[in-house]
């Protein structure tokens, strides 16, 4: 018994670190990150990669994958174009979280903020439209920054 309690700790050792590393890769292009570090040093960077900034805190639990989210939330590029917005709280944004309704850098970063929190938040193209884009106003390979308030979480 000795020896299964040693091999499985062995094997433990050899891959606890494989998902660390890949969580810990950065996903922002290098001259993004310059720019990003310049501009937000203080920003917290995720194990997702996606960075952010709370410009204020918000009361309450997190969204659950499944609830319905309120937000407003303004989107630039990082030359500062404003590419997207939903601005007025009397018709904020609604989705349901967790189901792959929008970006994955959006899904991830919603499901972490608590109700009247605003953010501004960093997505890495890859977690953002990637490669394709979202033509005619996100180019390929952008990265975004948004600031996000979570206005109320429906659990509906």
């Amino acid at each position: 018994m000795p020896s299964f309690a040693r091999r499985l700790g062995l094997l433990l050792l050899v891959l606890l670190p494989v998902p660390l590393l890949q969580a810990q890769r950065e996903k922002l292009p290098p001259e993004d990150l310059e720019f990003v570090e310049q501009n937000w040093p203080n920003a917290t960077k995720t194990d997702m990669g996606v960075r952010y900034v709370i410009l204020r805190e918000g009361r309450g639990p997190v969204p659950a994958p499944g609830e319905l989210v309120a937000l407003i939330y303004t989107g630039r590029l990082l030359d500062g174009t404003t590419f997207d917005q939903s601005v007025d709280p009397a018709r904020p944004f609604v989705f349901r979280v967790g189901r792959d309704l929008v970006i994955q850098g959006w899904d991830y970063a919603v499901q972490q903020m608590k109700r009247g929190e605003r953010r501004l938040i960093i997505i890495p193209p890859e977690l953002a439209y990637g490669t394709r884009g979202s033509p005619p106003r996100v180019p390929r390979n952008a990265t975004l920054v948004f600031v996000i308030e979570l206005l109320e979480i429906r659990h509906d």
